[in-house]
């Protein structure tokens, strides 16, 4: 079936958004300084300590929002009330810090991850489905060009391909077991696959709030364009979700790689 030009241009568009210039280029044009700048002021500590404190974050988040988030008929997201609720987190962070992480980065996540499921909703996910669950926590991955990531896996269906088997495995397990103990390990699995590559973008935001004279009000503002990121990651992803399943997934996948 020959995709209609209005669910074409949405594609188009879905497109134009997972393969943006990305987080950095984003943080980078907003506060005018180069962000490798904020690399070099960070500390030892800090750098080896962020893949632990975002491992935290998504577990928390996947307790906290992901699985008390009920089915609905929304029309909209509500993506401006959880930018205000991300920029505050991001205002209280930068008045104290990067000490602060620990405690800031799960209250963001949560946040992005109830906006990530609030924006499937809007698209025609059931929240109740552990697909969409699964798909909800696969946004955290898709960040845009990276000079950390490599450059084979960045694109969309590219980083898709290198989660399926473990979202797949994860999503029977859970299935089979239900959210229990005997559960737990597999959730673990594929929050630490996920958070190898958020933590990229994690790295990015904490780098560009440890430049001088980013204080608090810096800080909502990272905070607003990280948010931002992860909602047009969401909003594309979904986007072809809701085509695969008009479509079929090839047939999407051969569109949406031949578009320039």
């Amino acid at each position: 079936m020959q995709l209609t030009d209005i669910d074409f241009q949405r594609l188009k568009q879905a497109k134009q958004l997972l393969e943006n210039p990305g987080l950095a280029a984003k943080i980078t044009d907003a506060i005018g300084k180069p962000i490798e700048q904020g690399f070099a002021l960070l500390p030892k500590t800090v750098s080896n300590g962020i893949g632990k404190v975002t491992q935290m974050a998504l577990t928390k988040a996947v307790d906290a929002a992901l699985f008390t988030l009920k089915d609905g008929a929304n029309l909209h997201s509500s993506d401006k009330w959880h930018k205000f609720g991300v920029a505050l987190s991001g205002g209280v962070g930068g008045f104290f810090g990067l000490s602060a992480l620990a405690i800031e980065l799960p209250i963001s996540t949560t946040i992005m991850l109830r906006s990530i499921a609030d924006i499937a909703r809007s698209e025609g996910e059931q929240l109740s489905d552990l697909a969409t669950k699964m798909a909800c926590l696969e946004v955290f991955a898709f960040g845009g060009q990276s000079l950390d990531d490599d450059q084979a896996e960045t694109g969309y269906f590219a980083v898709r391909t290198v989660l399926a088997n473990s979202i797949a495995e994860s999503a029977q397990y859970v299935a089979t077991k239900g959210f229990t103990k005997e559960a737990a390990p597999m959730m673990v699995k594929i929050v630490t696959i996920v958070a190898e590559r958020f933590g990229v973008q994690v790295t990015q935001k904490v780098a560009a709030q440890a430049v001088p004279a980013i204080g608090a009000a810096g800080g909502a503002i990272i905070n607003t364009l990280f948010i931002d990121h992860f909602q047009d990651m969401a909003r594309g992803h979904f986007v072809v979700r809701g085509l695969e399943r008009k479509y079929g997934e090839q047939q999407i996948r051969e569109c949406y790689e031949a578009i320039q």
